[in-house]
């Protein structure tokens, strides 16, 4: 993509949701209207092709549908065993989905810091925070890069851990010629509806190649049930909604389109701001990016957000407040400064806007803006 610089004020938002929406509108409208015509709305004929779908796209034997990124996290770890007096390590610099997951299966999150440059699990940490009583690893892909697996998932091995990737943020992104979701035992994925593949509300997705945790999960989402009305554990209502399955089929061949795209705009944008105030993101040479979130950082932010909001360019902050630093995680954290790279990342980080259908004049537009920045 070439950005095209525009002569006058835009608009640009953060997320164009109506826009993807309009360019398939009619093939979500029949999909929807097909769920209701043969109105089979529990774990029906779309779950069970989407399950299939999207395990062959990420090269893995098993999805099993749930109704949120959230709840893959916690059914996942809870068939893996994990549970009350457990640790799972994880990070800090990431949505609070994560921490939350952890406890509310009674374990307890152990945070590590995160690399500067890509955001994510820094592997040189790791081995420091095992104990006896650690059982998990939860990295995540944040923004959607992968996380550095092949050291994680070597020190997880020595140690006999579980691994669970949590690629909310990295549909279809790859690590050594292997997409998220098969990096280890296994992936959760959001289908929140900002992801790179979103529902029209919630939905989320366990990826694995293990048959027992796939059979697991499958019960533990229905209920604890794999024969109706025969409950073999306490389980919850955690199933992927049908309509939200037929969507989601209709988005998923577009996939590969949709993050080439973010990728072109990644791209127009790491060539735009070379030189300016910004960091771009950093990509290592080994795994792809597909860019859910484009992050910069600078250590002028505020005044950045500010002045971009003045020229109507949406921005975010993804995420002012660290989960160590949270008041719900109090009884796990180790207070400020404990993460010094997150503690810093949390100060400096600004998401400028992206996604598949912005044109090259909005591009254009926030790279003005941006370089336009009385500080630059």
């Amino acid at each position: 993509m070439t950005a095209i610089r525009p002569r006058t004020r835009m608009q640009v938002p953060l997320v164009d949701l109506k826009a993807q929406y309009q360019a398939i509108k009619d093939e979500v409208l029949a999909a929807v209207a097909g769920v209701f015509e043969d109105m089979h709305l529990n774990l029906g004929p779309n779950v069970r092709a989407l399950e299939e779908e999207f395990a062959a796209y990420c090269g893995a034997t098993h999805c099993i549908g749930v109704g949120s990124g959230t709840d893959a996290l916690v059914l996942a770890l809870r068939a893996a065993g994990v549970g009350p007096g457990d640790e799972v390590i994880t990070v800090s610099h990431t949505f609070f989905a994560d921490t939350e997951a952890i406890a509310l299966i009674g374990a307890a999150p152990v945070y590590v810091d995160v690399e500067p440059d890509t955001y994510n699990l820094d592997p040189e940490q790791l081995e420091a925070a095992i104990t006896p009583r650690t059982k998990a690893i939860v990295p995540v892909h944040l923004c959607g890069q992968p996380a550095d697996m092949a050291p994680i998932m070597e020190i997880a091995r020595r140690h006999g851990l579980f691994v669970l990737e949590d690629a909310c943020q990295a549909h279809g992104a790859y690590y050594r010629g292997r997409r998220t979701g098969t990096l280890g035992d296994a992936a959760c994925f959001s289908f929140y509806c900002s992801k790179n593949l979103g529902a029209y509300g919630e939905g989320g997705a366990v990826v694995t190649d293990d048959d027992a945790l796939a059979a697991g999960i499958r019960r533990l989402r229905d209920h604890g049930s794999a024969v109706r009305y025969e409950h073999d554990e306490i389980g919850t209502n955690a199933r992927l909604d049908e309509v939200q399955a037929a969507i989601l089929r209709v988005k998923l061949p577009h996939l590969e389109d949709y993050n080439a795209r973010r990728q072109a705009v990644a791209a127009a944008y790491d060539a735009g701001l070379a030189g300016s105030v910004v960091e771009a993101p950093r990509v290592r040479p080994d795994r792809t990016h597909v860019y859910h979130l484009y992050s910069i950082q600078t250590d002028q932010r505020d005044a950045l957000k500010a002045h971009l909001a003045e020229r109507g360019v949406a921005m975010g902050i993804h995420y002012p407040i660290p989960s160590h630093l949270q008041p719900a995680a109090r009884a796990w954290s180790k207070g400020p400064g404990s993460l010094p790279v997150t503690e810093r990342l949390v100060q400096r980080i600004l998401s400028l806007p992206i996604y598949p259908e912005m044109t090259p004049e909005q591009v254009g537009y926030v790279i003005d803006c941006v370089r336009g920045f009385p500080g630059h």
